[in-house]
């Protein structure tokens, strides 16, 4: 016996919600480290809200001072709060099958008043077709939405805002989250970065952009980097005269390989998403770039109950169609941007 619309409905929506629930992102596709990293800590926040807000501390204002005796004392008034906001932003990717698509793979479809009784025959057919429909929805969703999360949100208005705008290549240019980063009294609001290095530059910025880092806001916890500057980092190891390291006792083993490369004891992950520059053509490739971030001033932001979600719309009363979706809304934000840092080859 065929499907009833419902009964199709429900089993694309149960079959999409067992995938995403069992398969981590980390083993779709190529690897998206950012993104893995993110979800992790990720911070949900109510909706009804136009923008996420974050509270910033941008001075002391002290008004401290030396006396003697009965010397007078000031007060004053302080006002050491600001605000950045993110708009919050939905994305959506989604598929429709339509009943002569089912028809070629076994699948027979009638009105949900007729009732409907599948066969074995029939729920191993239509599960094998949502499984391969639900993987590659999964897939392309998380590919475009890691792009995002590395873009700057200016490819579409309904963008939300990514790296490439949050810890720029040009700190103190634009506004980022509402503030202006390139007023002279907003300092404060600009991450540290270091372009246009070769391998004989390397090891000394990154020297300085960690001490920046570190200064404001604690030691960056994640590194990300392309091919192109993980190379250029081993070159300048290895002309900076660093030495092999044999266990005492142990037989010597020969391995051109790199199991691991670090900086200040935090591992560079190399980024193979990088590589293709997110399908764009940047005047600085992503391979060449490092990004040091402190997740603990970095913060995916989905809204309350809308993270991930799987839908499933009713059939269009003019088509022989069925659809299933998933959705997302939220935004990516910081609290501290000097808290984190970039770094670009030539």
């Amino acid at each position: 016996m065929p499907f009833t619309s419902s009964e199709l409905s429900d089993a694309q929506k149960t079959s999409l919600d067992y995938f995403l629930r069992n398969k981590p992102v980390d083993q779709i596709n190529v690897e998206r480290p950012l993104l893995k990293a993110l979800q992790a800590k990720q911070k949900e926040f109510p909706g009804g809200k136009q923008y996420v807000t974050e509270q910033l501390r941008k001075a002391n204002q002290s008004n401290f001072q030396w006396i003697n005796g009965a010397q007078e004392v000031t007060y004053n008034r302080r006002q050491s709060i600001e605000q950045s906001q993110f708009a919050w932003r939905t994305a959506h990717d989604g598929y429709a099958i339509d009943e002569d698509r089912l028809a070629q793979n076994g699948i027979t479809m009638i009105d949900d008043k007729q009732g409907g009784k599948a066969t074995r025959a029939e729920l191993v057919q239509l599960n094998d077709l949502l499984m391969e429909q639900n993987e590659i929805l999964a897939l392309g969703f998380d590919e475009k939405f890691s792009a995002a999360l590395h873009l700057d949100g200016t490819s579409s208005s309904d963008a939300i805002t990514g790296l490439d705008a949050l810890v720029s290549l040009t700190p103190s240019s634009g506004t980022v989250g509402g503030i202006d980063a390139s007023s002279s009294s907003n300092t404060w609001w600009r991450n540290s970065a270091a372009t246009g290095l070769s391998s004989s530059t390397l090891l000394a910025n990154m020297e300085g952009v960690w001490r920046s880092c570190t200064k404001n806001g604690g030691m960056p916890d994640f590194i990300e980097a392309g091919s192109a500057f993980i190379d250029a980092y081993i070159a300048a190891m290895v002309a900076a005269g660093q030495q092999i390291q044999y266990a005492g006792g142990q037989a010597r083993k020969l391995d051109g390989g790199v199991s691991g490369v670090y900086f200040k004891g935090v591992e560079i992950i190399w980024n193979p998403e990088f590589e293709d520059n997110f399908g764009e053509s940047p005047s600085t490739s992503w391979s060449k770039r490092c990004y040091f971030l402190n997740t603990r001033h970095l913060t995916l932001r989905p809204m309350a109950g809308q993270d991930r979600i799987t839908r499933k719309p009713p059939r269009a009363y003019n088509k022989y169609e069925y659809y299933c979706a998933i959705t997302w809304r939220g935004a990516l934000t910081t609290n501290r941007r000097n808290a984190h840092g970039v770094l670009a080859l030539s």
